[in-house]
């Protein structure tokens, strides 16, 4: 995937204002063009290929049937997940405390391997 100039790049070099070069990435956003990256960049999204965006958590669940998890098995660390979602880790954690506060997975906490508690079923994850 191409990355696109920063909002600051995209104001020295064109004269406009932060909030034009926001709204600029925001309709991008929004046609499914381009998506944020960490460290407050853009990126181009493959052509043909749409972003999922559902709510994080609701991602993370579906790795459980993606990898045909059972339950009591480990459930991939914070900081797997974050590189694979390609989001901070802090945002991942608060992914998964509402997963444990829904029963879908157990444990967590600094240095404890999470479990899942229960598979979801397609309409506990819709």
């Amino acid at each position: 995937m191409s990355e696109l100039p920063s909002a600051a790049d995209l104001m020295g070099d064109y004269g406009v204002s932060r909030g034009v070069a926001l709204r600029a990435f925001g309709v991008l956003r929004e046609e499914g063009i381009a998506e944020p990256v960490p460290g407050g960049r853009w990126r181009v999204v493959r052509a043909g290929t749409g972003a999922d965006r559902r709510p994080l958590e609701q991602r993370i669940a579906d790795i459980i049937m993606a990898e045909g998890l059972e339950v009591g098995e480990a459930f991939p660390s914070a900081s797997v997940l974050a590189e694979r979602f390609a989001v901070s880790r802090p945002t991942v954690t608060k992914a998964l405390e509402k997963l444990e506060a829904a029963g879908v997975l157990a444990g967590g906490g600094q240095g404890r391997v999470r479990t899942v508690r229960t598979v979801p079923t397609r309409e506990e994850r819709s």
